[in-house]
């Protein structure tokens, strides 16, 4: 497992860094192919804060932790993170199409930014694989990230960009081609 680890308002230990890393890294089982984690420290008003996302062939585990103690914020948020894999791995190997999590992602398309637009200020780019999968599942993932909307090529509309979102009403709507289909969950 790749390890990137930030520090916001605090300075880790070599010690606390080793341990998040082993903790962290027992994850790994879950996986066939190499994870990568992203672990923030922080502390805020005397609490330690641990974020934690994993990022495995495309799909996004991330969970936010806090206890007065820095240990007990890694172990809290390994076993938070734990369920989620859990969970959503067996939900998704079983309702929607056996092998999620075989498939291969396709590489990452990136698109080139303009010098003459003036008028737009774009703060942060972000980019990353798109592959194919069944709305239910970019309800799922869009979930797991803890965003309002997912943008996914719809594997049920020959890999077409499709967006899912959040409703106010808490159900789900999705946005194809121009067109939108409201999902109950």
């Amino acid at each position: 497992m790749k390890f990137t680890i930030t520090e916001k308002k605090v300075q880790v230990s070599d010690e606390m860094r080793g341990y998040a890393e082993k903790k962290i890294g027992k994850l790994d089982r879950f996986f066939r192919k190499e994870s990568e984690a992203a672990i923030v420290f922080t502390v805020e008003r005397g609490r330690y804060i641990a974020e934690v996302t994993l990022n495995n062939n495309g799909i996004y585990y991330r969970v936010s932790e806090s206890t007065s103690d820095m240990h007990a914020t890694i172990d809290s948020a390994v076993a938070a993170i734990e369920r989620q894999i859990r969970k959503h791995k067996t939900r998704l190997d079983k309702r929607l199409r056996a092998g999620a999590f075989t498939r291969d992602v396709i590489p990452a398309v990136s698109f080139a930014q303009e010098d003459d637009e003036t008028e737009f200020n774009i703060i942060r780019t972000k980019s990353f694989p798109l592959k194919p999968m069944a709305p239910e599942e970019a309800i799922l993932q869009m979930n797991l990230l803890g965003h309002t909307f997912f943008v996914f090529k719809n594997q049920d509309r020959d890999d077409a960009f499709s967006v899912v979102y959040k409703r106010r009403d808490g159900g789900y709507g999705l946005i194809a081609d121009g067109e939108a289909a409201e999902f109950e969950e």
